[in-house]
């Protein structure tokens, strides 16, 4: 019994030395890919909306304009907001529309957003 017991660690301990081998050569082969695993809804629908062009509504363009907001601060909804499934309608047709807060400086925004097939329409900023 001594002998398979002893035989089994060897094989354990290979097993680990390997794995450990993978584990590091992944982490240092995906971190300069910058590679992003979107498994999860928000992750899934904020990709897809950072990957189409944006256009605004009258309103948005308005604040644009007088530059109260700028693109890259509509851009950051995209990137590490959250989207509000229960506020969103998944199902409209040809635009889904979502809703997508932040919270700034202990205040919570929320951007609604039309995600059509090429493109974003960003229809209204909320400050709450």
């Amino acid at each position: 019994m001594s002998l398979f017991d002893a035989s089994f660690f060897k094989r354990l301990g290979f097993y680990l030395i390997g794995l450990s081998a993978g584990l590091i050569f992944l982490a240092f082969f995906f971190k300069e890919k910058r590679t992003e695993f979107c498994y999860l809804p928000n992750c899934r629908v904020l990709k897809n909306m950072r990957l189409k062009p944006m256009t605004f509504s009258d309103e948005i363009s308005a604040r644009l304009e007088n530059k109260d907001i700028d693109t890259l601060y509509l851009k950051q909804f995209l990137i590490d907001g959250d989207v509000l499934f229960g506020e969103s309608d998944t199902k409209k047709e040809p635009c889904k529309r979502f809703v997508v807060e932040r919270e700034i400086e202990e205040q919570k925004v929320t951007l609604e957003i039309e995600n059509c097939k090429d493109k974003i329409f960003i229809a209204k900023l909320n400050q709450h």
